[in-house]
């Protein structure tokens, strides 16, 4: 015998969540910040670095590529293999995949929960009768559903969305610093390498200077004055040697620690024996406004705009009641003889309202509201910020190139004046003096000679920085080294999460269609 107990309705509430479930959706949709001067804006003197031509792409993926350096460009496909800090961002992506799986899961049922038991109960007799025992079975499955009437999980989802591509623009934001910084580290140590050089080539030269001076006076031909001071001269300059060799070590330890080693030897840097190069004219064919939106920190303010907004409707909601669909499906039997097996339906919806909440609702919407406008206030003043450096750069780089022009033609006077010291001393002309002075300029104009042109390296290295170039696409697979992922996989079941590929980031943080393909309603 069967006894079965159902609740009526249970169709017509399926079909009422079905189609409660896109009715309303609280709170502001996502709108990026728009920001009224850039339309217009151009930066001063950006004019003298190219027209307003369209950019290729491949240019400012692989800036660096100017400079014409294969050992350079080795030394950066290594940082982008073993950069620790690239490594970190890449794993925020797959964090906020889970996150958003997460999220995902908030459309479906929220409870679903087997329960079962076994009870076996034991009479002992008194009397002439035998012991009695029972044992009960049962077994039911609770399913709980709380509708999507306010767009609660909707804008959930929505938020966990912009915040899986604020962290897909957060990791190109990292290959743009590690690119930059690696580069520029690349010419601070070749700069300095070429002072070393500079310095022990001058002490040389003074040295020889100071050894004559030395005979001369021994000789009784010379004064202790001339002595003195060309030795004063010789020591200076080679007291600046071991300073400068400090530096450079410090700058290899740099360089190192952007490739996740320990200090010590960096062989990509053992190729570096030539003067600096000399590269052409910068030229940047794009309008700046276009590049600075195009920037990676810029695209990740405005996607943590567009998942904060989600979160004022996420408050809203709990104003409204939640409105849950409730049922069980329910087994039970006993071992006595002739006992029914009996299954249970039932089923029906569950209202909760969060009547009196002393404010503290309203004040959680003001919460999220405010937050709301700190995140469009961190946008606007990132976008100054990054305007700010792309006009910065492109005066540095104007102005070093001029600078440049005119120490190259500094220095060849100052080889020449000292020449003509040496000559006209030799002759009995002049006095040692003028001699000591012509090395001493010499020496101070091959440093800032040198200085300069590091300086212009800098700058456009700092130029390519500021207008957002040096990232690509990552694939899904090489978010993280493949060692890492095995020892991910070991600990936990990553499914497809760890090498699933990247989607496609929409140009806008306005509200649109989601990288999950869920769309976001309106009001």
């Amino acid at each position: 015998m069967i006894g079965t107990k159902r609740s009526v309705g249970i169709p017509l509430l399926v079909l009422c969540a079905w189609l409660l479930n896109a009715c309303v959706t609280l709170g502001p949709d996502a709108q990026e910040p728009k920001v009224e001067w850039l339309e217009d804006w151009q930066p001063d003197l950006y004019g003298q670095l190219g027209n307003t031509e369209t950019q290729n792409n491949q240019e400012l993926d692989f800036w660096w590529q100017v400079f014409n350096d294969p050992g350079l460009n080795r030394l950066l496909e290594t940082a982008q293999r073993e950069n620790p800090s690239l490594h970190i961002a890449g794993l925020r992506i797959i964090e906020s995949r889970a996150i958003l799986g997460i999220a995902d899961s908030s459309l479906y049922p929220q409870v679903q929960q087997l329960n079962g038991s076994v009870t076996r109960v034991k009479q002992s007799s008194t009397g002439a009768g035998s012991d009695q025992s029972l044992t009960n079975y049962e077994a039911s499955f609770d399913l709980g559903w709380e509708l999507d009437f306010w767009g609660r999980f909707r804008r959930g989802i929505e938020s966990a969305d912009a915040a899986y591509f604020a962290s897909i623009t957060s990791h190109q934001d990292a290959q743009v610093l590690l690119n930059a910084q690696m580069v520029d580290l690349y010419f601070s140590y070749w700069t300095t390498l070429q002072r070393i050089k500079i310095a022990h080539e001058n002490s040389a030269i003074q040295k020889r200077s100071f050894e004559i001076t030395e005979k001369i006076f021994k000789s009784g031909q010379g004064s202790e004055l001339d002595l003195q001071q060309a030795k004063t001269q010789y020591l200076a300059t080679l007291a600046t040697i071991p300073g400068l060799e400090s530096t450079q070590i410090k700058l290899r330890n740099a360089v190192g620690a952007l490739l996740g080693r320990p200090p010590g030897r960096v062989p990509e840097l053992e190729h570096i024996t030539k003067p600096l190069p000399d590269i052409g004219p910068v030229v940047i064919n794009e309008i700046p406004s276009r590049l600075l939106l195009r920037r990676p920190d810029i695209r990740t303010a405005a996607w943590q705009v567009a998942a904060q907004s989600a979160q004022i409707g996420i408050a809203k909601a709990d104003y409204y009641p939640s409105i849950t669909l409730l049922g069980t499906l329910g087994w039970s039997t006993n071992s006595l003889s002739g006992s029914p097996e009996v299954t249970t339906v039932a089923g029906g919806p569950s209202l909760s309202w969060n009547l009196f909440d002393y404010g503290r609702i309203r004040n959680n919407v003001r919460l999220q509201d405010v937050r709301l406008q700190q995140a469009i206030e961190a946008f606007q003043f990132k976008v100054v910020n990054a305007a700010r450096e792309i006009d910065d750069a492109a005066i540095t780089v104007v102005k070093a190139d001029a600078q440049q022009s005119v120490l190259v033609e500094s220095l060849a006077s100052a080889e020449r004046s000292l020449d003509l010291a040496n000559k006209r001393y030799q002759e009995g002309y002049a006095d040692f003096q003028r001699v000591l002075d012509a090395q001493r300029v010499l020496f101070a104009q091959a440093e800032q000679n040198l200085l300069s042109r590091g300086a212009y390296l800098g700058a456009v290295v700092s130029l390519y920085k500021a207008i957002g170039g040096g990232w690509i696409s990552t694939a899904g697979d090489q978010l993280v080294p493949a060692n890492v992922r095995d020892q991910m996989s070991e600990r936990t079941n990553w499914g497809e999460l760890l090498t699933a590929p990247l989607p496609n980031i929409p140009t806008s943080a306005s509200t649109g269609e989601s990288s999950n393909g869920t769309e976001a309603s309106n009001d």
